[in-house]
């Protein structure tokens, strides 16, 4: 515990246990809401195949994972914490192009 702290740069236990909180609130509210996002644009589990219907809906959970994070971090306090993790992330997957700014531009 106390590595992913100082990894993360946490002194507070109190902190620590707000950030694992919301990553579980966000994970299971992601998968939750794919379901009726999907249904809304027609894809329904038992109308389509399920070799379409299960790689939909887990590419579709990222991009609702991302949006809830950055939320419910910020609902909870802790939108610093997370706007850094959002952005290693995705900088980690080769996205990083997304957060360019003029102070953190690499050539």
């Amino acid at each position: 515990m106390n590595k992913l702290k100082q990894r993360w740069g946490i002194t507070s236990g109190f902190q620590f246990a707000i950030i694992l909180i919301v990553f579980a609130i966000t994970g299971s509210t992601a998968a939750y809401l794919s379901k009726p996002i999907l249904a809304w644009f027609g894809i329904v589990k038992g109308e389509v195949s399920a070799w379409v219907y299960y790689p939909l809906y887990i590419v579709l959970i990222f991009p609702v994972y991302q949006v809830l994070l950055i939320s419910i971090g910020t609902i909870f306090g802790q939108f610093k914490f997370f706007w850094a993790f959002e952005k290693k992330m995705l900088r980690g997957m080769g996205l990083g192009f997304l957060f360019r700014d003029k102070k953190n531009a690499r050539d």
